[in-house]
């Protein structure tokens, strides 16, 4: 049978044209959306490695001005050891929610799902640069704040594993909030809200037990908390207990995000 304005003949009786699938396909589609997305983003590297610094090891030396010249070696040695968590969070809730919010407002969402290319691939790829990119600043920002204070981390082979399951768990969290809520403005508001929680209510650059114990108990379900012992545990000796319990903790609200981000992008059609 002839098909008007196509120029081709079908053969109704004839098997359906073939659709790609299989781990080749997707691995292949995977790489093509890696490509992609490191060159749209590669504009904002260094606008988001400066971010993660500023926030990073910028307030980990305000805080030392807070304490003042009495500050001890155990104390600056937990506040710089929780700085790259500082780092990572802001960096998700800024970097990553507004590249994410921008991306939706363009339409380049729509653009990348019409594609031919499984959506878990685009979003695999998407997350592995989001994650890539906040390494740069961790490093940065853990490597400033140690000079500030003139102190020697010590990193342990865990330091890699640490790193990238918090970025991940970080870059997740940033991404599925900015898909999941309709209305940018609303994403950058509560994105705001969350920054203001981390830094000033969240034990990151303190102590869990200065908190109220109410308070405290809530911390250990949320997961900035547990990002923060891990990225601490990763860089120091003797300041963490019960690892398995962060790692656990960051793991569950990294699956959440991601379940989160599938149902968001299996109801676009």
């Amino acid at each position: 049978m002839h098909v008007a304005g196509c120029g081709t003949n079908v053969d109704p009786g004839g098997p359906p044209p073939s659709v790609r699938r299989g781990p080749g396909h997707w691995f292949s589609s995977y790489l093509a959306m890696l490509r992609f997305d490191v060159a749209s983003q590669r504009t904002w590297l260094p606008m988001f490695v400066l971010t993660q610094v500023l926030f990073g090891a910028g307030m980990a030396i305000i805080y030392g001005f807070y304490i003042g010249p009495s500050m001890s070696p155990a104390a600056a040695l937990f506040i710089v050891s929780g700085a790259p968590a500082l780092a990572v969070i802001t960096a998700a809730l800024i970097g990553v929610t507004t590249m994410a919010t921008e991306r939706k407002a363009a339409g380049t969402w729509d653009f990348i799902w019409s594609l031919p290319a499984p959506r878990s691939a685009a979003v695999a790829s998407t997350f592995t640069v989001y994650t890539a990119m906040t390494i740069p600043g961790i490093v940065a920002t853990l490597a400033l704040a140690a000079w500030r204070y003139g102190l020697h981390l010590s990193l342990s082979p865990a330091v890699v594993p640490a790193f990238v399951l918090a970025s991940l768990m970080a870059t997740s969290m940033g991404f599925g909030m900015a898909l999941a809520i309709p209305d940018p403005l609303v994403t950058n508001v509560i994105a705001m809200a969350l920054i203001f929680v981390v830094l000033l209510f969240s034990p990151v650059v303190f102590p869990i037990t200065q908190l109220p114990p109410w308070l405290a108990d809530v911390h250990r379900v949320l997961p900035i908390y547990h990002l923060a012992q891990v990225m601490r545990a990763s860089v120091t000796n003797g300041l963490v207990h019960d690892l398995a319990a962060s790692y656990a903790v960051l793991a569950a609200w990294t699956v959440a995000a991601w379940a989160a981000t599938a149902w968001v992008i299996g109801r676009r059609r």
